[in-house]
């Protein structure tokens, strides 16, 4: 039971795997029944590892074993493992919804929707900010390729310009994490919340440089305004089962935002407490408003054109 953290991520990653070789890769009945067993699989894991931490606690899983600051650690709570559960419930409903025939307009459907369950599971339960990182660019790089699905320029336009989005914020993630390397001499979350209410000096302001290079990136995967421009194009030219699945991308980033800036740079950060407060809670508020107002007069527009 104290592997069970790593089924979320393990299973969709054995799928993936599975899914591309033979007989899997030249059968699509059989692709379409073994992601569909394989997605329920790792739905029913992450139900059984709530059920553990509801009952025992919150899991911390140091991968080989290697302590922080070296090693690289899972962290489970309620939380991060309800998120999972939905995910998995979403990516299972999608992939039995495409196996009525949306998985024939492209190729490798099931593996890369394997895949990215795995970097959208795997974000939510590391806790080392460079696995974040990696587990961000596992399900950007399934998630570029589940965009061309639909064949077509509109959605290579708009791939384009996602892909170009998520470099730049790939770019500044990797900065930011090396500035707070750099200051604090460790990436595992836990320990970075010690060190961090212990700076003096300058390190107090490379860390806030750090930390706010952070909101850029995760602002942008949860399409906060006014990083939000992406969205509407990407989502409105992929296929719609690809749509939904995409839906929980922006879930990875608002999670991340709350995890960071309440983990390392909350209440016991000392200086750098709060440090996104600020601007944090002004700008959802207006993106939920710039969202409601931009559906609704798509759907009012969806109603009137044809009574034209």
């Amino acid at each position: 039971m104290q592997h069970l953290i790593t089924l979320p991520v393990l299973l969709p990653l054995l799928a993936g795997i599975i899914l591309l070789l033979p007989p899997c890769g030249k059968s699509l009945v059989l692709r379409r029944w073994v992601a569909s067993f394989m997605a329920l699989a790792t739905l029913v894991a992450s139900g059984f590892l709530l059920s553990t931490i509801l009952s025992g606690g919150p899991v911390v899983y140091a991968i080989g074993e290697w302590q922080p600051p070296f090693g690289i650690v899972l962290y489970a709570d309620p939380l991060a493992v309800a998120l999972c559960i939905l995910t998995s419930f979403l990516s299972l409903v999608t992939i039995v919804y495409a196996s009525r025939g949306d998985d024939k307009a492209g190729s490798f459907y099931h593996p890369l929707a394997h895949f990215l369950l795995m970097g959208v599971n795997g974000a939510f339960l590391t806790g080392d900010l460079f696995n974040l990182f990696v587990f961000f660019e596992v399900l950007l790089i399934a998630s570029y390729a589940l965009l061309m699905h639909k064949k077509d320029k509109h959605t290579t336009k708009a791939a384009l310009h996602y892909v170009i989005l998520n470099l730049v914020g790939s770019s500044i993630f990797l900065i930011a994490l090396g500035v707070l390397y750099g200051v604090l001499g460790t990436l595992n979350m836990a320990d970075m919340a010690l060190k961090v209410a212990l700076l003096q000096g300058d390190d107090i302001y490379l860390a806030k440089i750090g930390g706010l290079l952070l909101l850029i990136v995760f602002a942008l995967k949860a399409a906060l305004l006014p990083l939000h421009l992406w969205l509407p194009a990407t989502y409105g030219r992929a296929m719609p089962v690809i749509a939904a699945q995409f839906a929980i991308m922006t879930k990875v980033g608002v999670y991340a935002i709350m995890r960071v800036f309440t983990m390392i740079f909350g209440e016991q950060a000392g200086e750098l407490s709060g440090i996104a407060s600020t601007w944090l809670w002004p700008l959802a508020l207006v993106t939920l408003v710039v969202g409601a107002v931009g559906g609704w007069r798509r759907k009012t527009c969806a109603v009137l054109v044809p009574t034209w």
